[in-house]
């Protein structure tokens, strides 16, 4: 069975590349649209069967031409799609992006059959038959909840990424094993400013407080920051030539829960996943920019030397 069970979210990303982002009533000229696979849950699926785990994923997608590419798309990167439903009543989630010339982006999502994930579409699976739950906040907050609650009483680690930025319910801070938010998750999650190492510590320490076991800060071009009970760590970022930002957190993502998997310290872990994201930038698009093994090994052994 699977090591890793994800349960999130599915999209079609309708992706313009422009010179910036519009100002309000403006009109800009910008590329051909690119119709490409994404959805954080997706991508995050995507990103560590690229690093070698066996996974499998829990979701739902549209009865439109959207569906069937989704599904496929993550068949054709073996992750198990048993359990993804086609809804007869919804359409695929999609999200329109906007990538500017220094490669950040700007996103709207539209839930579709994403916001009608239940608790009842894993009511057939044994979460005990793997040993890590990925989960992000594309989905309802109340099904992330009990699928959180199900891991927990199956013996599961839990990952959770809080993006999109949402507020949550303190037993979605203190149940997951690890919460992994960038910085402004952080800053809404804590009702802080975040806007350098400094502040995002002191946020980060603001979710142990409330019963937060691992907070792992995704920093951007900064690295990432580890903060704990027992440790503050920060880890920087590897140097590249940044294309786009889509999809970088969910290969961090990705690549941490693979390495964790392998035994390797948090250090190493977080360090791994760094990697991971540093690469995802250097190529277009959500999906078609995750990594795979022999390209993160490739890329970190060279910077060791």
């Amino acid at each position: 069975m699977p090591d890793i069970l994800v349960v999130g979210s599915l999209n079609a990303d309708l992706v313009v590349r422009a010179p910036r982002f519009p100002q309000p009533g403006e009109t800009i000229s910008g590329d051909d649209l690119q119709i490409i696979p994404g959805g954080k849950g997706a991508n995050q699926a995507v990103a560590a069967a690229r690093q070698g785990a066996a996974v499998a994923m829990i979701g739902r997608v549209g009865n439109d031409s959207f569906g069937p590419d989704l599904i496929n798309n993550l068949k054709q990167n073996h992750v198990d799609t048993a359990y993804i439903q086609i809804d007869s009543l919804a359409s695929s989630g999609t999200a329109l992006i906007v990538v500017d010339s220094n490669g950040q982006n700007s996103i709207i999502l539209s839930a579709g059959a994403n916001g009608k994930v239940s608790p009842a579409d894993w009511a057939n699976t044994s979460f005990s038959d793997h040993k890590l739950l990925l989960l992000q906040l594309e989905i309802p907050i109340e099904t992330v909840l009990s699928a959180t609650q199900r891991a927990k009483e199956s013996g599961l680690h839990v990952l959770l990424n809080p993006a999109p930025a949402h507020s949550l319910p303190d037993e979605l801070i203190s149940l997951p094993d690890y919460i992994l938010p960038n910085e402004t998750e952080l800053s809404l999650l804590t009702k802080q400013v975040v806007a350098n190492i400094p502040s995002a510590e002191k946020a980060a320490r603001m979710l142990l407080s409330h019963g937060a076991q691992n907070v792992i800060v995704t920093l951007g071009a900064n690295g990432a920051l580890i903060v704990t009970n027992e440790i503050t760590k920060h880890i920087p970022q590897f140097k590249v030539e940044v294309m786009d930002t889509t999809a970088a957190g969910d290969a961090f993502i990705g690549g941490f829960a693979c390495a964790l998997l392998q035994d390797k310290s948090l250090d190493e872990a977080v360090r791994y996943g760094c990697a991971c994201g540093a690469l995802a930038t250097t190529k277009f698009g959500a999906q078609p920019s995750l990594p795979t093994k022999e390209e993160v090994d490739t890329f970190m052994s060279l910077r060791a030397r």
